[in-house]
């Protein structure tokens, strides 16, 4: 099984947040969690508060991805999406 995941911490979340799939809107200072499976070609991001212990489904993942290439510059993309705030949910992926 081929997989790769990536974290970057101390994200902040611009205006408006971040969308979860639960149904939660996060705001402040964030974690952004990509990982990213062969099996299923799905990268699956998840977000929390900084330091916090519970991960929350960012809106929309999980999306399917091509390779663990394509899953790098998705979670870059999810990252300046948290940051450009909005509410930030997954952005369009090809």
């Amino acid at each position: 099984m081929s997989w790769a995941s990536w974290t970057t911490r101390g994200v902040f979340a611009g205006h408006g947040g971040v969308r979860t799939e639960e149904g939660s809107i996060l705001t402040g200072e964030l974690d952004v969690h990509t990982t990213w499976t062969a099996d299923d070609g799905l990268a699956h991001v998840t977000v929390q508060y900084s330091g916090g212990a519970h991960w929350l489904t960012l809106s929309g993942s999980p999306v399917a991805c091509t390779g663990e290439e394509a899953s790098r510059a998705l979670h870059e993309a999810v990252v300046d999406a948290v940051r450009a705030g909005g509410p930030a949910v997954l952005p369009p992926w090809r």
